[in-house]
């Protein structure tokens, strides 16, 4: 299933950088923004996921991010997830960057993870700014507000309309310019700008690769496409990794 190609890219790879998307929770369960079901289907995205929507209506919105953080709450990493965990100690230099917002990552064991689109288990003030993480949330029954100045609490996650956290998309942009090899992971590659990071590895001399089920607008720029589920694929490089390092001197 690796070709020869990126077999050696892996073999001589001191860094590697590595974007994740929404392919990779699926795998775990999490549903996309449009699957929910239910009674959520009458709902636009907008009505959630944009600041103006949040002011106007903070308990809709608010119930909604409960329903989600339930669902994340009940779903495990899976092999993908673990695979990149163990991968970051089998390289020199290795980042994550991620565009989900469920904590999965850090819950399978990976460290320093590049959140580009926030965390949905934390929160802060509209107001003050302050952060809130989950227990200070469980407080609230359906409406969080900062425990400091009594404003309204917001999910630590990017709506529409609203920029990356510039120092998250530049460490990831500093990261994928470095590396050796870049992985863009259950990501379809039409969200920007973290679709531009990819390709900003490419032009850098990285060798590029995209693990997905399908093919994507990225996959004719990538140097090659595997395609399959990332829990069975990101093992298969984690296994060579580790052949890798047994092989060099200590």
């Amino acid at each position: 299933m690796l070709s020869q190609s990126l077999l050696e890219a892996l073999s001589s790879a001191q860094s590697i950088c590595v974007l994740t998307g929404a392919g990779v929770s699926a795998e775990s369960g999490v549903p996309t923004f449009r699957s929910a079901g239910g009674i959520w289907e009458k709902f636009r995205p907008e009505d959630f996921a944009r600041f103006e929507s949040f002011i106007r209506n903070p308990e809709l919105v608010w119930e909604w991010y409960h329903y989600r953080k339930k669902v994340i709450r009940e779903v495990m990493p899976n092999p993908g997830h673990i695979a990149l965990a163990q991968m970051q100690d089998l390289v020199p230099d290795f980042t994550l960057v991620t565009q989900n917002v469920d904590g999965l990552h850090a819950r399978a064991g990976s460290r320093n993870v590049i959140e580009l689109h926030g965390n949905i288990t934390r929160s802060y003030c509209v107001d003050c700014g302050l952060f809130a993480g989950e227990e200070e949330q469980a407080v609230f029954e359906r409406t969080p507000r900062c425990k400091t100045c009594g404003g309204l609490l917001r999910p630590d996650v990017v709506w529409f309309g609203e920029l990356l956290p510039a120092g998250a998309f530049g460490k990831a942009m500093e990261a994928a310019r470095r590396c050796d090899v870049f992985l863009s992971v259950g990501t379809s590659g039409v969200v920007y700008p973290a679709a531009s990071i990819p390709l900003a590895a490419r032009s850098a001399g990285a060798y590029v690769v995209e693990i997905n089920p399908e093919y994507t607008d990225l996959s004719p720029r990538m140097n090659e496409t595997i395609l399959g589920p990332s829990g069975e694929i990101l093992p298969l490089l984690v296994t060579h990794l580790t052949q890798r390092a047994s092989h060099e001197p200590t």
